[in-house]
């Protein structure tokens, strides 16, 4: 079977996933409004999905080897297809709610399934070009997802950003049948059920998946709900690993970890996604909230990297095996990095060309990132192992994406506190430049046709509502300070890792 028809055939499953997990969250308020829900109860219609598919992914080479691979495949593509109607038809959002948990379930496979198979059919001399085509999808879903979901539900209605999904799927199930086979190691096999090993999992991880889209929303473990979720998450993790390690045939296979390069790989993933949904989340939320930049034009600054992104990544994936992958990941890293240094910087009349090129640079960073990453991580695992490990390496990236998000968030709020409350110290009558400035302001509402009665008072006004801009600016460029130097703290990590044997012979030592 050609690869290339292999390629577009689960890539299209991956793209269509990644988009349905973030397409969902600018259509919040209209889906709020039609279903008479609440803000915080609304939410639970991504909470809910991100759940589901965090707990189906690592199970996924798991459930590929009890059904057999093809097989499972084509189930969770009907699942999604199915649920993304039910989504599209909810009568309430209870009745969403549980068909989005659907929707995650029959999602969560489909990313590790596509990356399985694209290793599989390319050889390991390609592994880069073929974790170029895989990482169109990972990286250009989260951009073009918010982009779509706001133009479908602008201009038609939000159950169309469901709907919308059938046809796609519809095609991805015919041109799974017709040309993807199963290898003889991933045919169906009898295996005895792993039942506490998938309560565990399905516990921990629903219960961190929640702590973590919920927790500063709570205040984190001021709640007694996030501390007990919290609580209840750790203990069902550890007790998770324990029975792992002594099952015969496990849930996860966590033996996987003792290769190295898997190892520190899954780490460096992590916390490049970390540095990813972080910033592609602060950065509309800066620059609508400060700036004043619609919705729709906040998605269109993200647009560019994306394109940079999909320029980088084919360059990157012939490279790789050209060179030594370890300096082109070492450089995809403090590109990066640099990327988000320059975000730190923004001030509040920062103009577009300003708050663009940031954008752009991080776009070339992930896209140089990904692909020698994933192709050093993955490129010692055999093939019978792959289905499991590429299931672990998408879970860690997703989750490292939910931990930077909260992270950011939580950054911002407490720092933004921290700034409005050293500014206001200036905020007195001793200080000069202050009594200048609310002479000048009073002037000025009074020249407005304020009465000078009031025109002091709002004045003073003016000059807090200009401090708490001051404050929350200084709050977001803390937050890309930080992840920019946590990005640049993994560099190390890069020099641990070791070249599959199937590599080209340039520059592998």
């Amino acid at each position: 079977m050609n690869k290339w028809l292999i390629a577009f055939t689960v890539m299209l499953p991956t793209l269509i996933e990644i988009v349905d997990t973030s397409v969902v969250n600018v259509a919040l308020d209209h889906i709020r409004g039609s279903l008479s829900a609440g803000i915080d109860e609304s939410t639970w219609t991504i909470t809910s999905y991100l759940v589901s598919n965090a707990i189906t992914i690592p199970m996924t080479g798991w459930l590929s080897r009890i059904f057999g691979r093809k097989r499972y495949l084509i189930f969770s593509l009907s699942l999604f297809t199915a649920s993304s109607f039910l989504c599209g038809s909810a009568w309430s959002l209870g009745s969403l709610i549980v068909f989005r948990i659907l929707q995650g379930i029959g999602g969560g496979a489909l990313q590790p399934i596509s990356q399985s198979i694209l290793l599989e059919s390319f050889p390991p001399r390609q592994h880069g070009i073929a974790m170029a085509v895989f990482g169109i999808g990972i990286m250009f879903g989260p951009i073009i997802g918010p982009l779509l979901g706001g133009w479908i539900t602008d201009n038609w209605s939000w159950r169309w950003i469901f709907y919308i999904n059938i046809p796609l799927c519809f095609i991805s199930i015919l041109m799974t049948l017709f040309f993807i086979t199963d290898p003889p190691y991933m045919k169906r096999a009898r295996m005895k059920i792993d039942y506490w090993g998938l309560a565990l999992l399905a516990l921990g991880l629903g219960c961190l998946q929640i702590v973590l889209d919920k927790g500063q929303q709570e205040n984190w473990f001021d709640s007694a709900y996030i501390t007990w979720m919290g609580a209840v998450s750790l203990v069902s993790l550890i007790l998770f690993v324990v029975v792992e390690l002594s099952a015969e045939h496990p849930v996860v296979d966590l033996r996987v970890f003792r290769n190295l390069s898997f190892s520190v790989g899954n780490v460096m993933m992590f916390f490049a996604f970390f540095n990813l949904f972080a910033s592609i989340v602060l950065l509309p939320l800066f620059l609508q909230t400060l700036m004043g930049y619609t919705a729709t034009l906040a998605g269109f600054v993200l647009g560019p990297g994306g394109v940079a992104t999909l320029i980088a990544m084919p360059i990157a994936g012939n490279l790789v095996t050209k060179m030594n992958p370890k300096w082109l990941l070492s450089f995809g890293i403090v590109v990066a990095a640099y990327s988000t240094f320059l975000m730190s910087e923004f001030t509040l009349s920062a103009g577009m060309n300003t708050i663009l090129w940031p954008r752009i640079v991080l776009g070339i960073g992930m896209g140089f990132l990904f692909i020698p990453l994933t192709t050093l991580t993955l490129s010692t695992i055999r093939k019978e192992e792959m289905g499991n490990a590429s299931a672990i390496y998408n879970l860690l990236r997703n989750l490292g994406g939910s931990f930077g998000v909260a992270f950011v968030t939580t950054v911002i709020a407490r720092r933004a506190q921290f700034h409005q409350a050293r500014l206001a110290e200036h905020l007195t009558p001793y200080d000069l430049p202050y009594q200048y400035a609310v002479e000048q302001g009073s002037r000025i509402l009074r020249e407005r046709g304020v009465p000078e009665a009031l025109s002091h008072y709002g004045a003073i006004g003016n000059i807090y509502r200009q401090l708490l801009r001051q404050a929350s600016m200084l709050s977001f460029n803390d937050a890309f300070l930080i992840v920019s130097g946590i990005l640049l703290c993994i560099l190390p990590l890069v020099f641990l890792m070791k070249r599959g044997k199937g590599g080209s012979a340039a520059g592998l030592h």
